[in-house]
C-alpha cells in the first residue's frame, strides 16, 4: 500500500503530528499521545523521544505536561481544515488575477509569496503573473497584498482550456481516485491511519475549481465523504481506548 501510493510509513512522529492536526484545539498531554501511540505498538519511549525532538525542531510547544502546535503547524492545520470544507461561492465567469508589483524584494519574500499562491490556490501562468477562478471566498495575507495588485477580469482562452492548462487536472484526480481505493480496502489501522493522511495531504492540493470547469465524475467530493468516514470511526476508537485528554 505505502510502496504503491509512494507513502512514508508510519512513524511517532507522524503518529503525534496528525493527531495533533486532528485535534482541537491542538494541545494535548504527553500521556495521551503515549496512549495513541500504543493503539499503534510504538512504545512510550519512542513517543517520548519524538515529542522532545519535535519541541527542538520548533514543531511543538511544552508546558504543563502538554504539547501544542507552534505557528507554523497551526497555519497548516487552517489550510488543512479549509480543504475539507472548502469555502466556495457561485461562479459568475470571473477570474481572479494576482501581478507581482513590488520591486527589489529579497529571496525571502519571494519564496513566501509563492508558498502563500499556492496556500490561496493560484497558478502561475507566466512569471509574475497569477490566476484562478473568482469562487473561493477567503483573506489574503500581507505576505500577498504587500507585493501584488490584484485585478478581477476574464481571459479571451476558453475557461475550460485555461483550467487544463494550470492545472493538472487528471494527475490530482488519478491520485485521488487510488487513494480512495486503498483507503476503503485497507484494514489494518496503521494502514489506515497513513492513507487518512495522505488524503488530507491530497486535499491541500485540491484547486477547488467550479464544477463547470472539472473533469467528470471529478473524485474531490467523494474523497472528503471517505476521510470523514474515517474520522468518526477514529475518534470512536480513541474514545474506547484512550483516556480523555
Amino acid at each position: 500500500m505505502a510502496n504503491s501510493l509512494g507513502l512514508r510509513p508510519l512513524t511517532a512522529r507522524s503518529v503525534v503530528l496528525s493527531t495533533l492536526l486532528g485535534s482541537h484545539p491542538p494541545r494535548l498531554k504527553a500521556r495521551y499521545l503515549v496512549r495513541v501511540g500504543e493503539l499503534f505498538g510504538i512504545a512510550e519511549g519512542t513517543i517520548r523521544v519524538a515529542l522532545s525532538r519535535m519541541v527542538a525542531a520548533g514543531d511543538l510547544v511544552q508546558s504543563d505536561g502538554a504539547y501544542a502546535l507552534t505557528e507554523r503547524l497551526l497555519a497548516r492545520q487552517a489550510r488543512q481544515d479549509e480543504s475539507r470544507t472548502p469555502r466556495t461561492r457561485s461562479w459568475n465567469g470571473d477570474w481572479e488575477i494576482a501581478v507581482i508589483t513590488a520591486e527589489r524584494r529579497p529571496a525571502a519574500d519571494r519564496v513566501a509569496l509563492r508558498q502563500a499562491m499556492a496556500d490561496l490556490r493560484l497558478a502561475e501562468v507566466r512569471e509574475g503573473t497569477w490566476l484562478r477562478p473568482a469562487n473561493l471566498t477567503r483573506g489574503r495575507p500581507t505576505t500577498v497584498t504587500q507585493q501584488c495588485t490584484f485585478f478581477t477580469g476574464r481571459p479571451e482562452q476558453p475557461a475550460h482550456d485555461l483550467a487544463a492548462t494550470l492545472w493538472d487536472l487528471d494527475a490530482w484526480s488519478s491520485k485521488a481516485r487510488a487513494l480512495r481505493t486503498a483507503l476503503n480496502e485497507a484494514t489494518a489501522l496503521a494502514d489506515r491511519f497513513t492513507l487518512a493522511a495522505a488524503v488530507l495531504r491530497h486535499l491541500l492540493d485540491d484547486p477547488l475549481l467550479p464544477p463547470e470547469l472539472l473533469p467528470p465524475s471529478w473524485p474531490g467530493p467523494e474523497l472528503r465523504t471517505q476521510y470523514k468516514h474515517f474520522e468518526v470511526a477514529f475518534a470512536r476508537l480513541l474514545a474506547d481506548h484512550v483516556p480523555t485528554p
